[in-house]
């Protein structure tokens, strides 16, 4: 008797140490968070800076109030908040709730404990796409406060401002964190001074074209796309939940009012712009960009952009601190400043270049490649009976097939040569990609294709 209870326990030492050899030294390390707080100091103001951002509704308005009335992209914002809420955030959210884990370890049941690294890689990529456009918008927002044009001051902001953010996102990020909160209100009273600004010509406008269905569909694909990266790094967020109420009040008020507050603040504050006959601001691609709202203002227009700009440093901190943990953490032989200063150079460098000022190609991007992403996690989470089960062996191809396929959607539209027609068909692309990945999963799952669980080790961060 004894001897089976031995020979038990040695065979269950072997399978826990081999399991422990299948997981990377980055999931061996992983240390469950359980450091917890109330949503409204944590979830809730952190995804409302995200919205607050100018990032988020500079161009808006752009191919969407131009072809619908204010009402029907009010009604877009509106969906578009509920489905980000209730698709990209709150699976990643509450997953990272029940382990106290990060997107990259959370990740790894989807994709498997090797096939978490391309997930957690994209992620810090975006992030780092993120700090280019973020550093783009500050650095275009104070030269146009400034009233100039000059190309080498521009890329004189652009330097100081990028390298300096990425010093502070490696050494002061406690600090920006301190007053992030305080920082979230300077935009928020900038949005609504500049919508009282143009208040006079909201019930003038008229939309020069009349395509309800395609202003819809952009709104969606905007904000959607703006917001799957930080839906996906919901789990970062999430660890820091204390239960599920927090989770779910965290994004109904960070996420979903967050939207339609701000949202439908810029898209009035253009309507009634341009309802007043106000011509293209100075360097935009259309009358429909928010600086032309902001130029509306008078003579208060430079400090509303300088001050708009200096709520863009809490921003532009998080996307390289975010950036600079997943490559650390996934390069740990890499020294973190050094990964971080080069993430960096190449960030300032698309500014430098106006790559970055491409906002909508760029949202466009990250709705095609982490919409799937996170139709992939949710699919197995519900498949999982709602729980965090732990990393899966070697890679799950279920995740990268399913993964895969949605990506091809949402990024269909974004290939050079695509007919207009197929473009306009495909969007909301980022909603699609993610409905593909999350039916195709389920399909593996339930054939068998996913590898068998590695440890129940990681799954010991919940709390009750």
């Amino acid at each position: 008797m004894m001897k089976a209870q031995v020979d038990n326990s040695a065979a269950h030492g072997r399978s826990r140490d081999s399991g422990q050899q299948q997981m990377p030294s980055y999931l061996k390390a992983s240390i469950p968070n359980s450091n917890r707080a109330p949503w409204y100091k944590n979830i809730a103001p952190t995804y409302a800076g995200i919205f607050l951002s100018v990032v988020f509704y500079l161009q808006l308005a752009a191919g969407t109030l131009s072809q619908a009335s204010i009402g029907v992209c009010a009604l877009a914002l509106i969906v578009a908040g509920l489905l980000c809420f209730a698709l990209y955030y709150h699976t990643p959210a509450t997953l990272g709730m029940q382990s106290g884990q990060p997107f990259y370890v959370v990740c790894t049941s989807t994709f498997g404990a090797r096939g978490g690294y391309l997930p957690g890689f994209l992620l810090g990529a975006l992030n780092l796409g993120f700090f280019a456009v973020v550093t783009f918008a500050a650095t275009n927002f104070i030269t146009l406060g400034l009233h100039s044009r000059s190309n080498a001051l521009f890329i004189a902001i652009a330097v100081l401002w990028g390298y300096t953010m990425a010093f502070i996102g490696i050494k002061g990020i406690h600090y920006v964190a301190k007053v992030a909160h305080f920082l979230n209100w300077v935009p928020l009273c900038m949005v609504l001074i500049v919508l009282f600004a143009n208040r006079a010509g909201i019930s003038a406008y008229r939309p020069p074209e009349n395509h309800p269905w395609t202003a819809f569909a952009g709104i969606l694909e905007i904000v959607v796309g703006y917001f799957a990266a930080a839906g996906a790094a919901g789990a970062d967020f999430g660890l820091n939940a204390r239960d599920e109420r927090d989770v779910n009040l965290g994004g109904l008020v960070g996420i979903v009012l967050a939207i339609v507050v701000v949202g439908s603040a810029a898209l009035l504050s253009v309507a009634g712009a341009i309802g007043e006959g106000a011509a293209a601001s100075p360097g935009a691609t259309s009358r429909f960009e928010f600086t032309t709202a902001i130029f509306n203002v008078g003579a208060l227009s430079g400090a509303v952009f300088f001050l708009f700009a200096a709520a863009l440093l809490v921003p532009t901190t998080f996307c390289m601190f975010i950036s600079a943990n997943s490559f650390s953490t996934l390069l740990p032989k890499i020294p973190r400043a050094a990964s971080t200063m080069v993430g960096a150079t190449i960030g300032v460098a698309l500014v430098i270049t106006h790559v970055a000022g491409n906002l909508l190609g760029f949202f466009s991007i990250v709705g095609g490649s982490l919409s799937p992403v996170c139709g992939a996690i949710a699919a197995d989470f519900l498949l999982s009976r709602r729980m965090w089960l732990g990393p899966r062996r070697g890679i799950n191809w279920a995740g990268y097939l399913a993964w895969g396929a949605g990506c091809f959607i949402g990024m269909l539209g974004t290939v050079p040569g695509i007919p207009q027609a197929w473009k306009t068909a495909d969007h909301p692309a980022a909603v699609y990609s993610f409905l593909v990945s999350f039916v195709l999963y389920c399909i593996l799952a339930l054939v068998g294709a996913r590898p068998a669980l590695v440890s129940q080790e990681l799954t010991s961060g919940r709390t009750e």
